[in-house]
């Protein structure tokens, strides 16, 4: 979920896969006999109940809240137990986990980025748990390793998150997390003979790291109370500058607000160091912005923007004005100039101005030129703008597809970024700012053969007449006969926007005839901020609308059949496919809520969860708004009927989305399922939210996601 801009990219989705020939086969001959589940007994306490504006709601399995109690921890035992045990009888399960391993081990590498006249990136082998940053003085030259994540833990559940180098290039500042948590542990390298130093900082959480001079800025929280690390409300989240070589108790204050504990701060510094931004948010949409001149002796901070209404980004310095990517006034982006000498709002100049049907997603400084991402229809375009605003060219892309990783330097004509499509995995290229041409510098080899398949972008029709794109992804030649097994995939909030990326998992279920389909639903940022409005708060249904709409679309095209129609999402996907397998269980044969915002009525009570009340509303805050919550929570929803077979996942170290939304639905599921479709929840140890997972718990979860999808549509494979 889309809560924070450090916030990595998608989590892997899982796909289904068929026989190699191609044409559909039958299933004659396949045995697919009903593998009886006996759920464990989970028990009830009726008299818990919470009142709202006079409506009083049971929660009967709210014991299940607390993850660090002996009778939750032997509940996620049993339950696990029940989930291998089914997994464990399907034939095909170890053959979908090693051909999956296959697809998944090419090289992967990062955009080089130059700091201090050398250049560095990551790169990961094949099956490496996490990719390794490396340095090298010329692109052609012998690169060494900087810094290898992998030998941070023996399961390779330790990750690299953020990092940042001080401006010798002498120093690298980076933020590890253990087992997917979102508390980083920082620590810093002498880049020079290879030591580290003895700086050690914990309970940093959402924040940068930004070096200035001697030291740098980062965000922590207070220590919280033994046993609430993972589930306990994250409260006066405050900025402080760290001096190398002291401890942590004297790490100078730089911003907090004591009178208001639910707002979190991070801080940046510009490329030349000479100002310090600080951002303030309440929720995930909206900040505050206030920026120091480092120059001066006894700077004050100067306030952008002092409200929660619009977002506001500082790309760079440009001679003493802050180039600002912004929405205010621009529901589809601009750029904006703010003279730091006088920067109240009348004096701001228009840089790059909205762009009325395409959404300004990041703009980079690189030489002497402005190199800007958009959104047209959730595919990216690629166009270079001078620094007068001029645009000089759009950058002719490969296909369809996602450009990220744009870096460059100031002065520096050579700039580099990355693209990938549904059928092609990341390249890198490179791209002369003075010929604006991109050239292929790196791209992997790959046990898949992308010419065989096609994506192409269709328009459907929600309940409401409004218009909706979807990708759809499959072989050439597949024949539409309502009988292919497909994997629909959905997020619809938080203004994130879903746009075509390779997948492993994707390249399976193409190469064994099956179908992929992403809907970019309302809630997301696809279109603007518009288009994420009217998906949120008592407009949330219309994401719920615009998910099932396309479903329906896939079956009336006969892309596929309700029974052979499996929907996926995580996190704030999780809550979609939730609430629309609970509102149209028909139409769908599996689901898999992942790491899932299942109870409405109390998200807001765990760690960060407050934040998203921009999206939700909250149970407390209003009687239209629990009406509309209770209306499409998922666990508050369950009712006594068949549901498609489930599959729910969540892991021990989510802090994000905290387990007991995934524990308290599977539980009422398992209560109230009729007929004989499993309901099952695979629960992760030593793993978060999704950032940072190695490759080995991606390629198990894949698998066994996929094996409980083929199994349970009986197709042959």
């Amino acid at each position: 979920m889309k809560f924070f801009s450090s916030i990595s990219g998608l989590s892997v989705a899982i796909f289904a896969l068929l026989s190699c020939n191609g044409s559909q086969p039958s299933n004659s001959g396949m045995d697919y006999k009903t593998i009886p589940v006996s759920y464990p007994a989970t028990a009830k306490d009726s008299t818990i109940s919470d009142t709202y504006f006079g409506v009083s709601v049971k929660d009967p399995y709210r014991w299940l809240e607390d993850d660090q109690s002996a009778e939750t921890k032997d509940w996620v035992a049993k339950q696990n137990i029940v989930t291998n045990g089914y997994l464990g009888q399907i034939p095909f399960r170890e053959d979908l986990r090693k051909r999956l391993g296959e697809i998944f081990n090419y090289e992967k590498f990062g955009s080089p980025f130059k700091k201090a006249g050398k250049y560095y990136f990551f790169k990961n082998d094949g099956l490496q748990n996490q990719s390794v940053l490396y340095v090298q003085d010329q692109l052609d030259a012998q690169a060494s390793v900087v810094l290898d994540p992998n030998t941070l833990s023996a399961d390779g559940t330790t990750s690299l998150q953020e990092y940042d180098f001080d401006k010798s290039g002498q120093y690298l500042a980076y933020a590890i997390s253990k087992g997917g948590s979102d508390w980083r542990s920082i620590y810093v390298k002498n880049l020079q003979n290879g030591q580290l130093l003895s700086d050690q900082l914990e309970w940093a959480k959402f924040t940068g790291i930004a070096w200035q001079g001697n030291g740098f800025y980062y965000t922590r929280y207070p220590t919280p109370k033994k046993g609430d690390e993972l589930k306990g409300k994250n409260e006066f989240g405050a900025v402080y500058f760290h001096k190398l070589g002291d401890a942590q108790d004297k790490d100078q204050l730089i911003y907090s607000d004591k009178t208001h504990p639910n707002r979190f701060f991070s801080a940046t510094t510009t490329d030349d160091q000479r100002f310090l931004c600080v951002y303030g948010s309440e929720t995930t949409s909206g900040n505050t912005l206030a920026f120091k001149d480092l120059g001066k002796p006894d700077a004050k901070f100067v306030s952008i923007s002092e409200s929660f209404e619009h977002d506001f980004s500082v790309v760079d310095n440009l001679e003493g004005k802050l180039i600002i990517l912004t929405n205010q006034q621009a529901p589809n982006q601009r750029l904006i100039l703010v003279d730091t000498e006088n920067p109240q709002a009348e004096n701001w100049k228009t840089l790059i101005p909205e762009n009325q049907s395409d959404v300004l997603q990041s703009a980079t400084l690189c030489g002497d030129k402005l190199v800007c991402v958009y959104l047209h229809d959730a595919s990216s375009a690629l166009r270079i703008f001078d620094l007068e605003g001029k645009q000089l060219k759009e950058v002719k892309l490969p296909e369809i597809g996602t450009v990220g990783g744009v870096s460059g330097e100031k002065g520096d004509m050579q700039a580099f970024f990355a693209f990938t499509s549904f059928l092609r995995p990341t390249s890198i290229y490179t791209l002369d700012m003075t010929a604006l041409e991109p050239k292929l510098f790196k791209s992997p080899k790959i046990d898949f053969n992308p010419d065989l398949y096609t994506t192409e972008q269709v328009w459907y029709t929600s309940k409401d007449g409004t218009k909706v794109p979807m990708f759809i992804t499959r072989k050439k030649d597949l024949k539409l006969d309502g009988n292919n097994p497909t994997l629909l995939y959905g997020y619809g909030g938080f203004n994130v926007s879903l746009t075509p990326a390779f997948s492993p998992s994707r390249a399976l279920l193409l190469e064994k005839n099956g179908i992929y389909a992403l809907a970019n639903i309302r809630g997301g940022g696809e279109f603007g901020e518009a288009w994420h409005k009217a998906g949120t708060k008592c407009q949330k249904q219309n994401v719920f609308n615009d998910f099932i709409a396309a479903g329906e679309y896939l079956v009336a095209q006969k892309y596929t059949s309700p029974k052979r129609l499996a929907i996926q999402g995580g996190s704030n996907g999780g809550l979609l496919v939730g609430a629309c397998m609970t509102q149209r269980p028909d139409l769908f044969g599996v689901c898999f809520p992942q790491v899932g915002v299942l109870d409405m009525l109390r998200y807001h009570k765990f760690t960060i969860g407050y934040a998203w009340a921009v999206d939700y509303g909250t149970s407390e805050e209003s009687e239209e708004s629990l009406k509309c919550l209770m209306a499409y929570s998922p666990l508050h929803n369950v009712k006594k009927t068949a549901y498609p077979a489930t599959m729910v996942t969540t892991a021990d170290h989510d802090d994000r989305v905290v387990p007991a939304h995934s524990f308290k639905y599977a539980a009422t599921l398992q209560e109230h399922q009729q007929g004989e479709n499993p309901v099952l929840i695979r629960i992760e140890t030593s793993a978060g939210h999704g950032a940072g997972k190695p490759t080995s718990k991606v390629i198990e979860e894949a698998s066994d996601l996929l094996a409980f999808m083929f199994y349970n549509m009986k197709v042959k494979i």
